[in-house]
């Protein structure tokens, strides 16, 4: 892996990175973008960026998606149709904190759901460093006060949001079940056009509920913002390295998605980071560092 852009880790950061962004975006375009529009509109623009990628080897390969077209059908449904749509309907209900502390639970949920359905399971070092960078997730989002995190409660926002996580796990431990030597591309467009064909009834539904983009400046750049960076770039990225270090390892980098969520804020909304900003981040990359050593000989 000499090229940068080879190596997973490198590539699970930035898909952290992106969809922290996603959900400052699908909080603060609530009011002007219903979420299954937005939902819709993200793929929609997705697919326009793949679909050049995609289209020179979709012939060579569609013998492939048809003999694994369950699978394909599965994890287009999980990944595209069902996760960001889950996560944009939570956030129209419950606030960024409890969107952000329950996502944070999407590597626990498929490291769990590894075992049930893989077998596989962690060394002690590696769920010892999965509690740490857990802790340092419930530090961030609690403030460092146990009082804020005994006084979360779930509200409708927060049970779509614990969807959204379990439909995560699902479609990340899935992807070991994707057809072998099927280019990424062509693989993103086949679950790209299966998330939009589960959509587009709903999406029907909800214009016909009378809910309607309110268009401006700031919604558009919003939009494209979630088609272009968590939309196609972090699938992308997200699919190659879960399929470089696996599925719990590879979930394990969304506990950056607070660390990320306090720079942006710190960087967009002028809020100065506390201590208990630089003591989370410090445990999230400590428990990261612990899990990513490799088992001694």
């Amino acid at each position: 892996m000499k090229r940068p852009f080879a190596n997973p880790y490198l590539l699970l950061t930035l898909t952290a990175l992106f969809w922290s962004g996603n959900m400052v975006i699908g909080r603060g375009l609530r009011e002007a973008v219903p979420p299954i529009s937005l939902a819709f509109w993200r793929w929609t623009i997705a697919l326009a960026l793949v679909l050049p990628f995609a289209l020179p080897k979709l012939r060579e390969q569609w013998p492939t998606l048809v003999r694994h077209w369950r699978p394909m059908l599965v994890l287009g449904v999980l990944g595209v149709g069902s996760y960001n749509t889950f996560a944009y309907i939570a956030l129209q209900y419950t606030t960024a904190t409890n969107a952000t502390l329950l996502n944070s639970f999407i590597p626990i949920a498929t490291i769990a759901l590894a075992f049930v359905l893989l077998g596989k399971r962690l060394n002690r070092m590696e769920a010892f460093g999965v509690l740490v960078s857990l802790a340092g997730v419930i530090t961030i989002v609690g403030r460092g006060d146990l009082g804020t995190l005994l006084a979360l409660s779930l509200n409708t926002g927060d049970l779509w949001m614990l969807g959204a996580v379990l439909v995560w796990g699902l479609y990340t431990v899935g992807l070991q079940w994707r057809p072998q030597g099927l280019d990424p591309m062509v693989m993103l467009f086949a679950f790209t056009v299966v998330g939009l064909a589960a959509l587009t009834p709903f999406y029907a539904w909800e214009l016909g509920s009378g809910r309607s983009i309110d268009l401006h400046t700031g919604s558009f750049i919003g939009i494209l913002y979630t088609g272009i960076f968590p939309g196609f770039l972090g699938y992308v990225f997200y699919n190659a390295g879960v399929a470089a270090v696996g599925p719990a390892r590879g979930s394990l980098f969304i506990h950056l998605m607070p660390v990320f969520g306090t720079i942006l804020a710190a960087v967009f909304l002028g809020e100065r980071p506390q201590w208990y900003h630089f003591a989370g981040i410090g445990l999230v990359f400590a428990g990261i560092f612990l899990t990513m050593r490799k088992r001694a000989a």
